[in-house]
């Protein structure tokens, strides 16, 4: 396992190449100790976030969370605005759920080729694990960590995460969601049959590329593929990734480890109450929970060759 370095770690600065001349814009964090090091990508969720894992109000902070708890294990990461976010140019609404996979092996690729650094692993959350999975099957990182990331058909797990969120609302709100549902559904299927980069539901825009890929991606073949270390951590108070699908993880990944951990939520913060969407808001007021964090540095300092 790698020691843990006692000098601080530094935040650099770092805007790698897509394969089509966009520029990512991100942050390179690397320890204090001396020497070639192990690093790792950092891929976020779903949505319009930058390269902390923060879109708008909603701020997971995930990033410089997950890059601490790595630089203290003596391993640097990289994370990036995605395309049309903070410093990376683009029209996010028009950004598909491929090409943010395409960005991805990009970055892999760049940070391989970063000054100090010897080896690199993948970290996703969320959407970001299936691209990680993705990357662990065709890109040959040295290691890969999913968190909260579904072993399913994208629309299946569209479908059970819909119902996961309406089942745990309040029996007032939960009334209300339902009689919504089937508006919601000829939605997704007027997405689902569309060919245009973005639609319009009322006032919004919606990023209907990303959304239909999403929904015909199947992670099970890519995880069929893996022959590299994994960990795949979901927790039992997800609402929005099945804790269940660590089994398909355990099932097309050999030797792969999975760790369910109790309380967690899709957020990485640990609730004791009854999983609710509405106690989000409450749960972002807290860091990423510090334990799953030190295991998932703990995991790859053991991985990655020190």
């Amino acid at each position: 396992m790698t020691a843990r370095t006692a000098t601080p770690a530094t935040d650099q600065p770092l805007t790698v190449t897509a394969d089509d001349g966009v520029g990512l814009a991100g942050t390179l964090t690397m320890p204090g100790a001396p020497g070639p090091r192990p690093a790792v990508l950092l891929l976020p969720g779903s949505g319009r976030v930058d390269r902390d894992s923060n879109a708008g109000r909603v701020r997971l902070n995930l990033g410089p969370a997950l890059a601490a708890a790595l630089a203290e294990q003596g391993i640097a990461s990289y994370r990036y605005d995605r395309r049309g976010v903070g410093e990376t140019p683009g029209d996010w609404h028009r950004v598909g759920f491929h090409q943010n996979r395409r960005d991805a092996a990009a970055a892999l690729r760049a940070l391989r080729t970063q000054p100090g650094i010897r080896e690199v692993a993948v970290i996703g959350h969320s959407e970001g694990a299936v691209h990680a999975a993705t990357l662990a099957a065709h890109d040959q990182p040295a290691a890969a960590v999913l968190l909260a990331g579904y072993a399913r058909p994208g629309r299946d797990a569209l479908r059970g995460q819909a119902a996961s969120m309406v089942g745990h609302l309040p029996a007032p709100l939960r009334a209300v969601a339902t009689r919504l549902g089937p508006f919601a559904g000829r939605q997704v299927e007027r997405v689902a049959a569309s060919t245009s980069d973005v639609l319009r539901v009322g006032p919004s825009r919606l990023n209907a590329r990303w959304l239909r890929e999403q929904l015909d991606h199947d992670p099970r073949a890519d995880l069929a593929a893996v022959r590299i270390p994994l960990l795949a951590i979901t927790g039992d108070s997800d609402l929005q990734v099945d804790p269940a699908d660590l089994e398909v993880i355990a099932g097309l990944v050999p030797g792969a480890e999975t760790r369910r951990v109790p309380g967690l939520t899709h957020l990485l913060r640990v609730d004791e109450g009854r999983p609710s969407p509405l106690a989000y808001p409450r749960l972002l007021r807290r860091p990423a929970d510090p334990d799953v964090l030190t295991q998932v540095a703990a995991w790859l300092a053991a991985h990655l060759r020190p």
